[in-house]
């Protein structure tokens, strides 16, 4: 059985676009750039429907007002959830500038992954096995395993070094 054709949608006019960004932030946490990002991406497939250049920057900065779209609290959210999982301060700010998220608003956040940074490589490296929590002594190879795998997660090569000739009874982990 041939497969029908999907049917065209027809372009975006300025309600259709209000519409899909409201349903978009009602379904994602996002930031400004992100529902921008997602309406160009959304006109470029569809098209627009109007004499002027689509409304998108209006359209961010009105949500922006309203609410609806809060940089500050998606970056702290993302910030406590990386710090939860024991990335480390570089790690978040890669990942809040590819949400978007201003210099100004990461700065403001640094504090918090500062004072949490070395909970955050113990809940790591528990997580991955490394260092005290390996269970065996490791070898210079394994070693060097374990430090590129936390600096990729972000953390500092001194709390690194540190952590990992730590004594494992003298290490005190949240869950």
């Amino acid at each position: 059985m041939p497969r029908s054709v999907a049917k065209a949608l027809p372009p975006y006019d300025v309600a259709t676009l209000e519409r899909a960004a409201l349903d978009y932030a009602a379904r994602y946490a996002t930031t400004r750039a992100k529902l921008a990002a997602y309406l160009r991406r959304k006109l470029r497939e569809r098209g627009w429907d109007g004499d002027d250049a689509p409304p998108v920057a209006a359209l961010v900065e009105r949500f922006a007002e309203r609410g609806y779209v809060d940089d500050r609290a998606f970056a702290a959210a993302r910030t406590d959830a990386l710090l939860r999982r024991g990335y480390g301060a570089r790690r978040i700010g890669t990942a809040l500038r590819a949400a978007g998220i201003d210099a100004e608003t990461t700065a403001g956040l640094r504090g918090r992954m500062d004072d949490e940074a070395e909970a955050a490589a113990l809940r790591y490296a528990k997580r991955k096995r490394i260092g005290p929590f390996a269970g065996h002594a490791a070898d210079p190879a394994e070693k060097r395993r374990w430090i590129a795998s936390m600096a990729r997660a972000g953390h500092a090569i001194e709390l690194v070094l540190r952590l990992l000739d730590a004594d494992p009874d003298e290490l005190m982990v949240e869950p």
